[in-house]
């Protein structure tokens, strides 16, 4: 847990909570706070533990960087392996993969940020700019028609040069988490409509008290949570997911039918604290949180 990746105080929150439930299950824990130093992990894992639960979010923990680690050292480990961990933080890479399998997405491309902040407009506003290998909604900015050049926000921008920008889908926003491995058939939990005060689901809506609410299960047209539903393990497949993965959705309801929901992501390692939304979803099919996190660990495994 830990890391030193922009996610890092939620990676915390999601391995003691973890940890926490897995001790009352009867498990014996160690905690350890990855730092950006090989050696002391290395000295950390010695000696080696049965199974290691990879509560890493973001750079380094959720991107294959530390699945490669484990694999060498042939220990098993929870969530996906290096190569679907890489695809699926690289959210334009994911999208390349799903798009020409008939998912829909947000239509979108990488842009240099240098071009952005001097004023360059892939579309008419509005449109939304992001890291392309971020989660938890850091450095997410939507451009309206009559900001500032550039927008306010992206003159500070530190997620590398280049940003993903993608066509800003009005509506509503949606997630399903997906359970499946290798010999397990994904399985989409349920459909949450996540619901904000603020400008959208941005850091401060998915952390602060009261910055939104999980509505479980999402009351939206059957035919549209049913389609959530198939395309959230869809991709969990098709990128090669395995353990608990959440994709994130945005839907239009004044579209019809389901022509109005887009696909914007998926992450192999969602946030893990009770109140998250993998672990809501569970719960609301009668899986307890202690539950989860032990299926998981009897799910890990050493993948190459």
């Amino acid at each position: 847990m830990g890391g030193w990746s922009a996610e890092r105080d939620v990676s915390l929150s999601s391995g003691k909570a973890c940890a926490r439930a897995l001790r009352e299950k009867g498990y014996e824990v160690r905690e350890i706070d990855v730092q950006r130093d090989l050696s002391a992990l290395l000295a950390q894992l010695t000696p080696k533990p049965d199974v290691v639960f990879n509560a890493l979010h973001g750079k380094g923990g959720e991107d294959g960087a530390i699945q490669g680690v484990l694999e060498i050292l042939d220990i098993p480990y929870t969530h996906s392996d290096p190569l679907a961990s890489a695809l699926a933080m690289n959210k334009q890479k994911a999208k390349e993969v799903l798009h020409p399998m008939g998912v829909p997405c947000a239509e979108g491309a990488l842009m240099k940020i240098e071009d952005i902040q001097k004023g360059a407009e892939p579309f008419k506003p509005p449109y939304v700019v992001k890291p392309n290998t971020e989660g938890s909604s850091v450095g997410v900015y939507i451009v309206r028609a009559g900001d500032n050049k550039p927008p306010l926000g992206l003159d500070k921008w530190s997620y590398g040069p280049y940003a993903l920008v993608e066509r800003y889908i009005p509506g509503r926003e949606l997630s399903v988490a997906v359970m499946g491995t290798k010999e397990q058939k994904a399985k989409a939990l349920t459909v949450t409509e996540i619901k904000t005060a603020l400008d959208f689901y941005n850091y401060e809506a998915k952390y602060a008290n009261g910055g939104s609410v999980h509505v479980i299960p999402a009351p939206i047209d059957a035919e549209v949570f049913a389609e959530a539903m198939r395309i959230a393990a869809f991709a969990h497949e098709k990128l090669g997911c395995t353990g608990v993965t959440r994709s994130d959705f945005r839907y239009n309801d004044n579209e019809p039918g389901v022509s109005g929901l887009y696909y914007l992501e998926t992450n192999t390692q969602p946030g893990m604290t009770p109140t998250s939304l993998v672990p809501e979803q569970a719960a609301h099919m009668g899986m307890t949180f202690g539950d989860l996190v032990e299926w998981l660990v009897e799910n890990a495994a050493v993948h190459t």
